[in-house]
């Protein structure tokens, strides 16, 4: 994660989305898990599904919502990166696995979306 103020606020946020996702029924698997080339904010179990989440957070939706800043660039990366997580956990091998967004608005009415099925690799063994 990066320093100062945007570090800071993207810090926050998924510790925020954390807590959202564990008041939820998901069970932590990881953080913060970073290959080359890429980066998953939270890994969670949700039932018998892998769930690889991104966190995204704005002070404010004013010129984008946080979730349309997922671009099918950073969904590539988040995908690779996931394959990466997937070989060296085999315990997960068996498991479904989902992506998902968690955005964030964190100006005056602070708001959190959980989008499910965010995204879906696409000729992908994922």
């Amino acid at each position: 994660m990066g320093t100062g103020r945007t570090g800071s606020l993207g810090n926050k946020a998924e510790r925020v989305a954390l807590d959202f996702l564990v008041g939820k029924g998901l069970t932590p698997v990881g953080r913060n898990f970073q290959r080359r080339g890429g980066e998953i904010d939270l890994i969670m179990l949700h039932d018998d599904c892998l769930v690889f989440v991104e966190v995204r957070c704005r002070t404010s939706a004013r010129y984008s919502r946080p979730e349309l800043t997922v671009d099918s660039r950073k969904q590539q990366k988040i995908i690779r990166t996931a394959a990466l997580f997937l070989a060296d956990s085999r315990q997960y091998a068996e498991h479904a696995v989902r992506f998902d967004v968690v955005a964030i608005t964190a100006g005056e009415h602070g708001r959190i979306r959980w989008i499910h099925d965010a995204f879906r690799p696409e000729n992908s063994a994922l």
